[in-house]
């Protein structure tokens, strides 16, 4: 993600009372939520090559994603809202267009149409982060929360050690027992060692 979606984001202190106020079911507050990040969606649907005739319904999934992303939000896991809702409006939208293109999409990027031969690679790439995404889900609570803090907000290890209040290495441990789940899960070592 680029700058322009940590942009989309609102004020953490004012989007903590509407999470709050959304928990509470304030319908306002939860709309709120949504016009904030709607910019989100029309964002990734660039990222698509897609026909112009099915944009709006690209869009439309996207903001289905989007609504779905608010509604099933846990703000008391300290997870980044914009990171939960990238992966789930991401998916819906790969979703749909594998649907109706009745192929996988392609993800397009500026640096993409100068040099097309990268498609096929990025566009496993993205198949995995998205599949990276649903795999994090999985993981223990607490695996999840230190993978999430040390690789998709690359925060540092002995900040989010000084936070749990435990010492560097079992941060070290956490995220190590995490990467082995998920290497597990995707049966990385049955692939690579020709088993």
């Amino acid at each position: 993600m680029t700058d322009e979606t940590d942009r989309l984001s609102l004020d953490p202190l004012e989007e903590k009372a509407l999470w709050d106020k959304t928990r509470l079911g304030d319908e306002d507050s939860r709309e709120r939520i949504i016009l904030a990040y709607r910019p989100m969606v029309y964002w990734l649907a660039r990222k698509f090559r897609t026909f112009y005739g099915t944009y709006p319904d690209l869009i439309q999934e996207g903001m289905v994603g989007l609504i779905s992303a608010v509604d099933n939000f846990e703000p008391e896991r300290s997870n980044r809202f914009i990171t939960y809702a990238y992966y789930k409006v991401k998916g819906r939208m790969a979703n749909f267009l594998s649907r109706v293109e009745s192929k996988a999409p392609t993800p397009v990027d500026d640096e993409y149409l100068e040099r097309p031969e990268n498609f096929e690679e990025d566009l496993d790439l993205m198949e995995w982060s998205v599949s990276l995404g649903e795999g994090i889900d999985k993981l223990p609570e607490r695996e999840r929360d230190i993978l999430v803090s040390l690789v998709v907000d690359g925060r540092r290890v002995a900040d989010v050690a000084g936070e749990q209040g435990v010492g560097v290495s079992h941060i070290y441990r956490l995220q190590r027992r995490a990467i082995a789940r998920l290497k597990s899960l995707f049966s990385i070592g049955d692939a690579t060692s020709g088993a």
